[in-house]
């Protein structure tokens, strides 16, 4: 073990340069003082130089001298020469020597300071790593640098913050189903909640193994038809999936709070739809007595997740906001675009569809009759759309009992995961020139965490798993026993 040698500040470089600049600014008359601002910067500076040197001397305390260690069960033996690494942390980069332990039979050599300190990636500490990972939530990997730049703190780079989330991703998804399990054994079902709301939606964003298949696609095309075609190409679809606990309110349901989940692309959305089980799950052990909502658009795909046997007494209802959007296309196809008509005629079936008994039905017995009135000067186009719209409503009948579902005190809205679409994914990968490869899972994790707000308790689940025990070999005789270093 490394001897901790600078138990007295005043031994320190840094400190000498700390007080040299408080000294100097004492000597200073109050007439020729500088801008306050750049008294504030050189204070920063010189506070981080101490904070550098003491994390530096800390962290070789880390360091394993031994001839050999035994890790995972493992039996590593030291290689002869120390070597110098700069790790990169909170307040600055530091160099520390360490020894560096190769595999008894031969391969790659391990760190013991890096296993017991939990190093991230072999360069940053945890609290780095911890804060990188939450920028990187937020923004790209230069607007990361430059929070670190404006902060006065000579931070990882680019590259760097690129590789941090995908180094916590995979750990992540190692340990992804006992971790999730961890988390929801801490938290507890409100006591005033009365239903539980599962919705299911998607997002696409461009996706480079798209845009890829996109461009092989467009030079086919060329071949073939002698033009480019087109429509929308370079995207997939991110899964989203939110439950939320509601209490009953004044104004309708109040949601009390919300597990929000991002997963990139997948077929039939398998590991987004697990998790949300789970979470449903985890809920009724503790609660059955909750009304249960499947709450959705009318995607097909969305409603086929919601055919499974757990869903046959809930509640099934389709997103009022879509099957509006779906209204107004009508009223469009009907009367025209922009028709002053069409939006009046738009808002009065809107208040039935919502408000009425059997609201669904009177807005399908209107849609029929346009459908026999449509002008004969009207497009192909314009009466298929009509027809369209009419069979979305056909289709989603059952799920569309408005006036039922807000006299039940149900939410009728999937504005939550229409949001977590946005928040989640669309904010974050979406930005101008971005375009994702297998980055998305890293960044989707960390933003589904930080907005269920477990961040917190899933970044105390990481560091955990960065750090290792170490136990160092000690010869008695014939006998070798394992002494635990940590």
């Amino acid at each position: 073990m490394q001897k901790y040698h600078n138990e007295d500040l005043s031994s320190l470089t840094s400190f000498a340069k700390l007080q040299e600049l408080l000294e100097r600014r004492r000597s200073q008359p109050v007439s020729e003082l500088e801008p306050f601002e750049a008294y504030e910067r050189e204070l920063g500076e010189r506070m981080r130089e101490v904070e550098c040197e003491l994390n530096a001397a800390e962290l070789a305390r880390y360091d394993v001298e031994a001839d050999a260690i035994v890790v995972d069960g493992q039996e590593f033996r030291k290689v002869l020469a120390k070597e110098p690494k700069t790790y990169q942390c909170s307040s600055g980069p530091v160099t520390v020597e360490r020894n560096l332990f190769r595999p008894k039979g031969g391969g790659k050599c391990t760190c013991a300071l890096d296993l017991r300190a939990g190093i991230v990636g072999g360069l940053c500490t945890p609290l780095l790593a911890r804060q990188v990972g939450f920028l990187m939530g937020h923004m790209t990997s230069l607007a990361t640098t430059q929070v670190f730049k404006e902060f006065g703190i000579d931070g990882p780079s680019q590259s760097s913050c690129d590789r941090l989330p995908k180094i916590l991703s995979a750990e992540w998804e190692t340990h992804r189903e006992s971790w999730e399990e961890e988390l929801r054994s801490k938290e507890t079902v409100a006591g005033e909640a009365t239903l539980v709301a599962v919705s299911l939606d998607g997002v696409m964003v461009p996706d480079k193994e798209a845009q890829r298949q996109a461009k092989a696609a467009r030079e086919e095309a060329k071949k073939k038809l002698k033009k480019k075609p087109t429509g929308p190409a370079g995207y997939r679809e991110v899964g989203c999936g939110t439950i939320s606990l509601y209490a009953p309110g004044e104004d309708g349901p109040q949601r009390l709070d919300t597990i929000r989940y991002g997963r990139a692309p997948e077929r039939k959305k398998k590991t987004l739809t697990e998790q949300l089980d789970a979470e449903l799950n985890a809920i009724l052990a503790a609660r059955s007595d909750l009304h249960l909502v499947a709450l959705a658009d009318g995607a097909e795909e969305n409603w086929r997740y919601f055919e499974g046997a757990q869903w046959e007494k809930a509640t099934k209802i389709v997103d009022n906001g879509h099957a509006n959007e779906h209204l107004r296309n009508a009223m469009s196809a009907f009367y025209g675009k922009d028709s002053v008509r069409g939006r009046a005629e738009y808002e009065r079936l809107r208040v039935i569809l919502k408000d009425e008994v059997g609201g669904v039905n009177e807005v399908i017995a209107e849609l029929k009759r346009f459908g026999r009135k449509m002008p004969k000067n009207a497009s192909k186009t314009r009466s298929e759309e009509l027809r369209k719209e009419r069979k979305y409503f056909t289709n989603q009948r059952e799920r569309m009992n408005y006036d039922r579902y807000q006299e039940l005190g149900l939410p009728i809205g999937s504005g939550v995961v229409e949001a977590a679409c946005k928040t989640i994914a669309a904010q974050r990968l979406k930005l101008s020139g971005m375009s994702w490869g297998d980055g998305k899972q890293g960044i989707l994790t960390i933003r589904s965490l930080q907005q269920s707000d477990r961040w917190e308790r899933g970044w105390s689940l990481l560091a955990a798993a960065f750090r290792r025990d170490v136990y160092q070999v000690q010869e008695h005789g014939h006998l070798c026993c394992y002494e635990k270093t940590s």
